[in-house]
């Protein structure tokens, strides 16, 4: 057996999140600590892709601020994470968007999936 996937699959706590694939616009609720001040900040972009498995799978999401591209990797993992939301479901054909980085204006805009 191997070792490190019984370890994960033991010890490390898994956060109950929604279903998510790239494409989709998500908002992020996390947990951040200013020496004994905790606050929640929430991170809204789109999910560029989803990358790993168990415990170490993580997801980058995109987000535009003012006119600068800002993106951030979360673990799936993570402790600070409280919740999940999704806003909109994206239909795109692949599982790594790496070619939204270089879109702007409405080439940028993904086309909604209906649920």
């Amino acid at each position: 057996m191997d070792l490190v996937k019984f370890v994960q699959d033991e010890f490390v706590t898994k956060n109950e999140l929604p279903e998510f694939a790239a494409g989709d616009t998500i908002t992020v609720y996390y947990e951040i600590r200013e020496g004994d001040k905790v606050r929640t900040q929430f991170f809204r972009g789109v999910v560029i892709q989803k990358r790993g498995s168990g415990a170490s799978e993580t997801f980058t999401i995109r987000k535009m601020s003012g006119t600068v591209g800002v993106e951030r990797i979360f673990p799936i993992n993570l402790p600070s994470i409280q919740k999940i939301e999704i806003n909109k479901t994206g239909k795109v054909r692949r599982a790594r968007i790496y070619y939204f980085r270089g879109l702007t204006g409405k080439k940028a805009k993904i086309k909604e999936r209906r649920r």
